[in-house]
């Protein structure tokens, strides 16, 4: 790893720019907002955690970077970096306090002030505030100090520490139904943790952390892949996903059926961006097609055309969807890039158009969308509660994972990877562009069109609303946050952007904001996703395999 020497204008730049981030995340509401949840009961809220965020990040960095560097001079650093952006938050409690500034910022309100003094006088508050943010730079640089075999417990106690925290309420909700009412309210205090079970969280999180690198440095440890068959662990695996709406109960069983459903569409935009790198932004289209194309054929209301079950339906809607992925392919053959993505995204909004107007209204219901569209059914047994639901999402996410791993590793997807990284040595290569393109534009729209079949399903009614661009947005976000080309990143993009704001329902009127950052943050530190898949791994960090080389 390269060492960078610390400079007084970096630390400078860190210290203002993450002082900037804290004031605009202060004054657009976002910290008082999450002051109202309590991470650890009577300490510390959620609001704290977001204040606190941006000087642990730069502070972090900068002394992690400087490898070189005296310990001395990086902790100064990061103690630097706290009292800079202690700085700007001060100014604007300054302000509040002299003047009446809520005319023009109405979210600096008085529980904003409460949270960032911590409850105390102007002057107080503010010596308060300045201490705490060089104490908390000065300890997030000495993460970047300490050697990784205790960096890493520390950091792996205090998320997981955090993060149970933070789902304090979830989760004593579902603890309740198992344990009862006094387990609960020993573990949790007031829909936050006990601080006391906080620090037996970590302690015990981090412990065995230590433990289990010390076990490995002695050659006592093996992976659990070496110790456990692969037969055994995809047979747990497979029992997990089972039980799994029976451990949720029914909210959380609704959040996974979200997640899943946009699982769904990122696997199969993964294919036509991850595996053949054609930037598709209209891809709500097909979503929109396999809704309507389910919900005209199932519908029991006025616009009942065939009266067909959700099995019946479900191939046509899937057909639908992958002829119109094949029609749009057509026009688009010699396009790429910039050109390829804005015809797309019109085509997007073209479908969504037509579904709105009144050309189709007494097809497709126009405005009024398409009512009492039924739930699936096996038997005499219709899928009705988000706990039964789930196993049909389960069991198109999985079809369409094995497919599309299938085809990653054969003939047809070393052609679309071939297609990515260059398309006319591809033409050179005897690969035909044609096939190739419109089977990954049919093969995405397929996928696409499974999950807005199942989406209609699910609400029982369809409007065109629910076809915005933004959808299309979304999916490719989880594309990228997750890795672009893995199956795996594609989950986890899905649970980040589509999970955490629905069990964060805070973040719901900051959903985008919150897109936007991440993204932003995701390309400039670790561009290729969360879980990428190793070819584009390999790509991404070509050109520090190859100054290593040159180096040595």
């Amino acid at each position: 790893m390269t060492s960078n020497p610390i400079k007084m204008k970096n630390v400078i730049r860190s210290g203002l720019l993450a002082g900037i981030i804290t004031l605009c995340l202060s004054v657009i509401g976002f910290i008082a907002l999450l002051g109202d949840r309590e991470v650890i009961g009577g300490i510390l809220t959620l609001g704290h955690v977001f204040l606190f965020a941006p000087v642990i990040a730069f502070s972090y960095l900068l002394a992690d970077q400087a490898q070189d560097e005296k310990a001395v001079r990086r902790l100064g650093s990061g103690f630097l970096i706290g009292i800079l952006t202690a700085l700007p938050i001060i100014f604007l409690a300054v302000i509040e306090n002299i003047t009446d500034i809520r005319q023009f910022l109405p979210n600096v309100s008085p529980n904003l002030m409460n949270l960032i003094l911590f409850g105390r006088e102007i002057v107080t508050g503010s010596s308060v505030l300045l201490i705490l943010m060089g104490i908390v730079g000065l300890a997030a640089a000495g993460f970047g100090v300490l050697p990784d075999k205790i960096r890493k417990p520390i950091i792996s106690g205090l998320g997981w520490t955090l993060l149970i925290g933070t789902f304090s309420e979830i989760l004593s909700n579902r603890l309740r139904s198992f344990f009862g009412h006094q387990f609960v309210r020993m573990v949790f205090t007031s829909k936050a943790l006990n601080p006391f079970v906080a620090l037996s969280l970590f302690l015990l999180i981090g412990g065995g952390g230590v433990l289990r690198q010390r076990r490995e440095m002695q050659g006592k440890t093996a992976k659990l892949s070496d110790r456990v068959p692969k037969k055994v662990t995809y047979v747990l695996y497979a029992v997990f996903l089972l039980i799994l709406p029976l451990i949720l109960g029914t909210y959380l069983s609704e959040v996974v059926n979200n997640v899943g459903l946009y699982v769904l569409m990122g696997i199969g935009l993964n294919i036509v961006v991850g595996f053949a790198g054609l930037l598709d932004l209209g891809y709500v289209a097909f979503f929109a097609i396999g809704a309507y194309v389910m919900g005209i054929l199932t519908t029991e209301g006025h616009l009942a055309i065939a009266g067909m079950s959700f099995w019946a339906a479900l191939p046509f809607s899937i057909l639908a969807a992958t002829l119109a992925g094949i029609l749009l392919g057509v026009p688009v053959l010699k396009m790429r890039g910039d050109y390829l993505a804005i015809v797309t995204l019109g085509f997007g909004e073209i479908i969504r158009i037509l579904a709105l107007s009144d050309l189709f209204k007494s097809h497709i219901g126009g405005a009024q969308g398409i009512l009492q569209i039924p739930k699936p059914a096996i038997g005499t047994v219709n899928l009705v509660k988000p706990e039964y639901l789930y196993y049909v999402i389960l069991l198109g996410c999985m079809l369409a994972a094995f497919i599309s791993w299938r085809l990653q590793n054969s003939r047809l997807g070393r052609q679309w990877m071939a297609m990515r990284e260059d398309e006319d040595v591809a033409e050179a290569m005897g690969i035909n562009l044609v096939t190739t393109k419109l089977l990954a534009f049919a093969t995405g729209a397929a996928f696409s069109g499974f999950s807005g079949a199942i989406f209609a399903s699910k609400l029982t009614s369809i409007f065109p609303h629910s076809f915005n661009l933004i959808v299309s947005i979304n999916v490719l976000s989880l594309i990228i946050v997750g890795g672009i080309g893995s199956l795996p990143g594609v989950v986890v993009g899905a649970m980040i952007l589509v999970g955490l704001p629905e069990l964060l329902r805070e973040f719901a009127e900051y959903r985008m904001l919150m897109y936007g950052a991440l993204l932003i943050v995701m390309m400039v530190v670790k561009p290729e996703g969360f879980w990428p898949s190793e070819v584009i791994k390999r790509e991404m960090h070509a050109h520090e395999i190859a100054e290593t080389s040159s180096t040595e």
